[in-house]
């Protein structure tokens, strides 16, 4: 998504959500300092294949991880969303790429970042402890913002997790984005909020997952990738549902 774009879709969440813009700046500008001390990547030291799939944290997660278990990952660049690592890991999956606003399972982050996972920290106005905390211990991350970019720390649009991994997979150049636990329903997991139970959305967590929703619908009706979903939970306009076992197909494509 385009920058002027995306920050006219940021001033609406702002004004939905009555967040600050200057804490996102803050936090920002937090991670950029750290990671211009650490060393940062660049989108252009990623490399990604031409079909991706995305990890999110919900329900379905579980269920698909078992289906495609039985499929050839390694034909697929594989991109989680913050606390969906911790259900790949159980399933021994290290993802390729983690999206992380830091409040996942800190200890199964940091260790598929050890194991290989490059991460994509995300600052914003709710985080800026946790990005001076745990980005320090990290090791191969690009920064980024929803906010004005820094330079280090970028915006490819986006606002969960799970939508951040979307753009992010169409900003390196994928083809293909395969969304699994992407449910936008109104159950939370574990793997979502790792110091709850399963249990339903609070407000805050459903109008989030509303956001999420239309901004993938926004990209799979904006963009010549084509998006698959398997999923169980809610339909998004312009993203084909498709049983796990079909992905065998999209292998040989």
């Amino acid at each position: 998504m385009e920058l002027t774009l995306w920050m006219q879709w940021y001033q609406l969440i702002l004004e939905d959500f009555d967040f600050k813009r200057e804490d996102d700046e803050l936090s920002a500008q937090i991670l950029n300092n750290i990671i211009d001390d650490i060393g940062a990547l660049t989108p252009q030291d990623i490399e990604i294949k031409e079909k991706v799939i995305v990890f999110g944290a919900g329900p379905s997660l579980k269920p698909n991880l078992m289906d495609l278990k039985q499929m050839d990952l390694d034909k697929f660049t594989l991109i989680a969303a913050d606390g969906a690592t911790t259900a790949l890991l159980e399933e021994n999956i290290t993802p390729d790429i983690i999206v992380t606003d830091l409040d996942g399972r800190i200890d199964d982050i940091m260790c598929a970042n050890r194991e290989g996972s490059l991460l994509v920290v995300h600052a914003h106005g709710n985080n800026p402890e946790q990005v001076e905390k745990y980005t320090p211990k990290l090791v191969n991350v690009l920064g980024t913002t929803q906010s004005e970019p820094l330079s280090s720390v970028y915006n490819f649009g986006g606002f969960t997790d799970g939508d951040r991994c979307v753009f992010l997979a169409m900003a390196l150049g994928a083809r293909v984005i395969i969304l699994s636990g992407m449910d936008f329903g109104k159950t939370v997991t574990h793997y979502s909020r790792p110091d709850q139970e399963d249990g339903p959305a609070d407000i805050i967590k459903e109008k989030k997952l509303r956001w999420a929703k239309k901004l993938v619908k926004w990209a799979a009706n904006n963009s010549d990738v084509q998006f698959f979903n398997i999923s169980a939970g809610e339909k998004v306009e312009g993203v084909e549902d498709v049983h796990p076992g079909y992905l065998q197909e999209l292998i040989r494509i």
